[in-house]
């Protein structure tokens, strides 16, 4: 018995991946060695509808195998839409669904009713994301720790409460570091004139988005706990100095992403006012407080909602009408003030527990300031199926995001390089992303390796011991170094290669550019080393990978928006080809410890001569073959980019 349905062949699915609505899709099953089938039905649901059987009748034989086809056509409104296949045989019902990994593409058969099926995502024809997002090359920049601006070292704000911390020592981990109760109130001054002052430094670098985390008032040194959006954290500068910060940044074609936390409040905020600091009647100080509606009180006015039961961080109720008004609707709301002001975009924290209500008006706000800026999503897994608090939410539809973190590629990208995972199982989840993404989006993903929480890439690339595995004063301790530190810098560069030529928005956290280790927060929150550049990162190697990378990635719309696909994909070997146009690139990576004589098949493409752009084993081999066939020796922990 021999039954298959590919979700990534044209045979079998036209056309593949996501679709606009009323688009007609064309299914097809193939079914061999079960004789005569007394049906063959297409199994399919509307995501929240009922399960809908359709016939799908026999269209014609290709080698032994009897085709049976189906075409429907797909919902008016966005949503997913699931389907398998139920074959009726003279040995029973078999059933033909999605593999067990639930990544798409070939199927597997069971008998009963398929715990997967296969997904496609329906979407508003009009969604589109910002084409200038698509070929950036992004930068976050955890403020404190990137740059003091003042020559002197000098703090801004004025602040009593906070430790003040010399440049470059590790940041505190321990409760009694900070008198006995983690506070998270350890500062190292790095402010908004520090990031103006690097922007000449990011501009060589090849940087055209800086992601900021937040930088609006709070009492801690993440601003996870926003005090007021209504102003720049004094330590950080003011509204002029951030004005400024837009304005220089133009100028050298950078542009300015906001972090926006508006699932959560801190309890020493203007709104919650726990402990009396503002001059505002708080929530928790009156029921009378024009905030009283923004939180959610059990027992008023100690007991109340908290983002994962921590009380200094109030829960805000997002059905609030003022609370919406004030963040997201009315003339002067939060997110369009700080869009007039010069930023570019938001990248919302959690966005996974903001109801899509608010997210959908959230964008409203945004895109009626600046239709053009960008809407990025803190979201861990794959979002176009992406269920949180029993809802399936809305991200890709068109009506909400215009990009998510891309953490299933960081995750696919650290299991290929320490050879978890085989090129194929690499390749299976990137396609899975692809098939399940509407292409504005998945052009549009903010391609992490590194970010404020988890842990540094080139820690990873040492193959240390998992974060969770070991405890905090081996993770405040440990430092790559000698031989695995070397090899964790190659697989660094292969993977920083990968992040420039992959679909999606490459990003670098602060100091990846050097080779920057840490473990996760609060490691990975270290101080930028402007002061010892060159001994984290000798002869400045990885800088000048960065920027050989970044430049080659700006020099091409294939590299950016062109259409991707894999060429090879054996052992820990992998080769894809980017196409814009008349233009072609094909990128081959291998981290096997081994070189690898490959047989590359690039026939299909239409290429018949391959030259080195770039390699980080300084290969500058070229090839020519009518055929489109290509035989090359891939070199140890190597990258390598061919003009075809």
């Amino acid at each position: 018995m021999d039954i298959e349905h590919n979700s990534r062949q044209k045979f079998f699915r036209h056309p593949g991946g996501a679709v606009t609505c009323r688009t007609s899709v064309r299914f097809r099953l193939s079914v061999c060695g079960v004789g005569i089938p007394r049906s063959v039905k297409l199994v399919y649901k509307r995501d929240k509808g009922e399960t809908q059987y359709a016939d799908m009748p026999y269209v014609f034989s290709v080698s032994a195998g009897s085709i049976y086809e189906k075409t429907i056509e797909m919902p008016d409104e966005p949503m997913l839409v699931w389907y398998y296949f139920e074959i009726d045989t003279d040995a029973g019902i078999v059933y033909y669904g999605n593999n067990i990994e639930n990544l798409g593409g070939k199927g597997e058969m069971s008998f009963q009713p398929p715990s997967h099926a296969f997904q496609i995502t329906v979407y508003k024809e009009d969604y589109k994301t910002p084409d200038w997002f698509k070929s950036a090359v992004a930068y976050q920049i955890f403020p404190d720790r990137f740059c003091n601006g003042n020559d002197d070292g000098s703090f801004l704000g004025n602040r009593t409460d906070i430790i003040k911390r010399r440049w470059g020592e590790q940041p505190f981990y321990k409760a009694e570091q900070f008198g006995g109760e983690y506070k998270s109130n350890d500062f190292f001054g790095g402010n908004l004139k520090g990031i103006i002052k690097k922007l000449p430094y990011l501009e060589e670098l090849g940087i055209t988005v800086i992601y900021l985390n937040p930088i609006f008032r709070a009492a801690s040194n993440h601003k996870y706990d926003t005090g007021s959006y209504e102003e720049i954290d004094p330590m950080f500068g003011d509204e002029q100095t951030f004005s400024e910060l837009c304005a220089e940044a133009k100028k050298r074609g950078i542009r300015i992403i906001l972090d926006g936390v508006f699932n959560h409040t801190g309890d020493d905020s203007m709104y919650f006012n726990k402990y009396g600091t503002y001059d505002s009647v708080g929530a928790y100080q009156s029921k009378d407080s024009p905030y009283y509606t923004w939180f959610r009180f059990m027992d008023f006015p100690d007991v109340y909602e908290s983002w994962w039961g921590m009380t200094t961080l109030p829960q805000v109720e997002e059905q609030s009408e003022s609370l919406r008004q004030y963040l997201l609707s009315s003339t002067d709301a939060i997110v369009k003030k700080w869009i007039r002001l010069g930023a570019s975009g938001w990248r919302l924290d959690v966005v996974d527990e903001l109801p899509d209500f608010f997210v959908k008006e959230l964008r409203a706000g945004v895109k009626e300031v600046d239709p053009d800026a960008v809407i990025i999503g803190e979201v861990w897994e794959d979002a176009s199926n992406k269920t949180a608090y029993g809802d399936r939410r809305e991200y890709f539809y068109g009506d909400e995001l215009d990009s998510v973190m891309n953490y299933p590629l960081r995750n696919a990208l650290i299991d290929f390089a320490l050879c978890r995972i085989d090129a194929y199982e690499f390749n299976r989840r990137i396609m899975s992303l692809k098939e399940n993404y509407p292409p504005a989006a998945f052009y549009s993903l903010l391609n992490i390796i590194s970010s404020h929480d988890v842990e540094r890439i080139i820690t990873l690339m040492g193959g240390v011991p998992d974060r969770h595995e070991v405890d905090r004063e081996y993770q405040a301790h440990f430092k790559l170094d000698g031989y695995t530190l070397d090899t964790a810098r190659k697989r660094t560069k292969i993977i920083m290669g990968m992040l420039m030529t992959m679909p999606g928005v490459p990003c670098l956290f602060y100091g990846d550019e050097l080779g920057v280790q840490g473990y996760g927060d609060p490691f990975c929150r270290c101080c930028f080393p402007w002061d010892k550049m060159d001994e984290a990162d000798p002869g400045g190697e990885m800088r000048n990978t960065v920027k050989s990378l970044t430049a080659l990635r700006k020099s091409t719309k294939a590299l950016s928006i062109g259409e991707f696909n894999y060429v090879y994909r054996i052992g820990y070997t992998y080769a894809y080809i980017r196409q814009y146009d008349e233009e072609r690139y094909i990128v081959l990576v291998n981290f096997d410890s081994t070189a690898k004589d490959i047989r590359l098949d690039a026939a299909r493409y239409g290429v018949t001569h391959l030259g080195t752009l770039f390699s980080t084993c300084s290969d500058t081999a070229e090839f020519n073959s009518q055929d489109g066939i290509f035989f090359i020796k891939a070199l140890p922990l190597s990258f390598t980019v061919y003009k075809a």
